[in-house]
């Protein structure tokens, strides 16, 4: 039997990784606001172990769901931290921008995180993005595409922007999709291929 929220929040305090992180991806599913301080506070002890990575990434996951704006400075500071792990930039970016969405200043979490050339947190602020079905001001659309315009066809940061552009408008969208399709990423090609069609993908990150 799943978890409830109060089984999970008592996990996180479980000796072994792998049970706090089954609890972690269970409150993540849930999104219960009231689990926001505990994973915080499991984070913060999580993070001093480099081994368990995965389980760090699904406590920064969790807390995207389950935190608030004011987990916000805390993961800031975690993810420009040199010796916080790849994975946790990944999610790190992930719930940056969605709990900056709660307080509608996701723009300019984007942005930040785009801006600090970090291409894992990148990954991860633009997977959400596409998650969450974000239609950006055109500002921060440009700013997406121009992050991604010269790099390599084969880069799978094209990826969730070719997702998310299913909600976007105006001809460079539109030219940006259409040289998605004709990349040589068959994941980039369908992607876009979709959101041409107007359509968003079913993707679950892991």
């Amino acid at each position: 039997m799943a978890l409830n929220a109060v089984e999970a929040i008592r996990q996180l305090q479980d000796r072994s990784s792998s049970k706090r992180r089954s609890a972690a991806k269970r409150l993540r599913q849930l999104g219960d606001p009231s689990a926001g301080p505990a994973l915080l506070e499991a984070l913060k002890n999580e993070v001093r172990d480099s081994r368990t990575w995965e389980t760090q990434y699904q406590m920064t996951m969790a807390l995207g769901t389950c935190g608030s704006p004011s987990n916000l400075p805390y993961l800031r500071d975690l993810v420009l931290q040199r010796k916080t792990l790849h994975a946790v930039h990944t999610a790190g970016g992930d719930a940056i921008v969605r709990l900056s969405y709660m307080e509608h200043s996701h723009a300019e979490a984007i942005r930040w995180c785009l801006s600090t050339s970090n291409e894992t947190l990148a990954d991860g602020a633009l997977q959400a993005v596409a998650m969450l079905r974000l239609v950006p001001d055109q500002q921060t659309v440009t700013y997406i595409l121009d992050f991604i315009k010269d790099r390599s066809p084969h880069d799978g940061l094209y990826f969730w922007p070719a997702v998310a552009a299913a909600g976007w408008t105006g001809q460079r969208v539109q030219d940006f999709l259409t040289s998605c399709v004709s990349g040589p990423r068959s994941d980039v090609a369908e992607a876009a291929t979709t959101s041409l069609a107007g359509n968003y993908g079913t993707y679950r990150p892991l």
